[in-house]
């Protein structure tokens, strides 16, 4: 029997990467899953978002572990989307015991460069959308009478600040006000609320001309090679690694939202290689 047996866990940002990552590894665990993607493009987004081909693999491999899932594209700027994917999900599968509030965004830029859009999109995906997502859920929870678990995905930049990503850091540091406020909150209801903290991902937000250029900016973006892009991500972890798997995160979540975690709330948990201790 998996740690989460009988359980149903709603994500956001599902389609791919560090979602998918944790859609898959919950159900390995026994969970059924509610997941959304926005499967757009958002304008200020300098790489391909995901798709809802992307969407409809992260259904296969759920799937294929025999677990249940509702998938579907929502907006997390979008409380009636979300609000509906949430209460369709529920009215399916029976009941609502986890939310991971894991979709967002990157786009870099010195402050002065940072336009209204930018800052505007990035606001609205990484920090009011983590809200909406998880005012839509917490009726739900609320349900239950053994409560429930919310991780909220914030980063290093939650703890630390970082050139050229003022909107970023905002927002994440934000997550991490909001992670506190609710982990008070919601306890009464046993209700624990914890945030994660990657350093680099190894996904499709790192792995990009745009991030790219960032740590080599003396280079052509299209010339930048994989290996010289793992060095400069290297540089900024305490142990010598380039970045971090998408399972790291997804086995920390699973620490955080099973009984092995059952009395931890208002955490800031760090999954960093060292990041921001260096």
């Amino acid at each position: 029997m998996g740690q989460l047996e009988d359980k149903v866990a709603f994500i956001t940002g599902a389609a791919r990467g560090q979602g998918r990552s944790h859609a898959v590894r919950l159900a390995q665990e026994g969970a059924d899953i509610i997941a959304v993607d926005l499967c757009a493009q958002v304008d200020t987004v300098g790489y391909p978002l995901a798709t809802a081909d992307d969407l409809a693999e992260t259904v296969r491999q759920v799937e294929a572990l025999d677990r249940r899932i509702i998938a579907g594209q929502a907006d997390v700027r979008d409380s009636a989307a979300l609000k509906s994917a949430v209460d369709e999900g529920v009215a399916q599968l029976g009941r609502l015991d986890i939310v991971l509030a894991n979709a967002g965004i990157a786009s870099f830029a010195p402050v002065e460069d940072l336009t209204d859009e930018m800052w505007d999109d990035m606001i609205d995906i990484n920090l009011t959308g983590v809200f909406k997502t998880v005012r839509a859920a917490v009726p739900h929870l609320k349900a239950n009478d053994d409560g429930g678990a919310i991780v909220l995905t914030s980063s290093t930049a939650g703890i630390k600040g970082l050139a050229n990503l003022a909107h970023y850091v905002a927002a994440k540091h934000g997550v991490v006000g909001l992670t506190k406020t609710l982990a008070n909150e919601l306890a009464p209801h046993m209700i624990r609320v914890n945030s994660v903290h990657p350093t680099a991902v190894n996904t499709d937000m790192i792995h990009n001309e745009q991030t790219y250029s960032v740590f080599l900016p003396d280079k052509k973006p299209s010339e930048i090679t994989r290996e010289e892009a793992a060095e400069s991500f290297k540089a900024m972890n305490a142990l010598p690694i380039e970045w971090v798997e998408p399972v790291d995160i997804s086995n920390a979540i699973l620490f955080l939202v099973s009984d092995a975690g059952r009395y931890v709330t208002g955490v800031q948990l760090p999954i960093d290689a060292g990041s921001v201790i260096k």
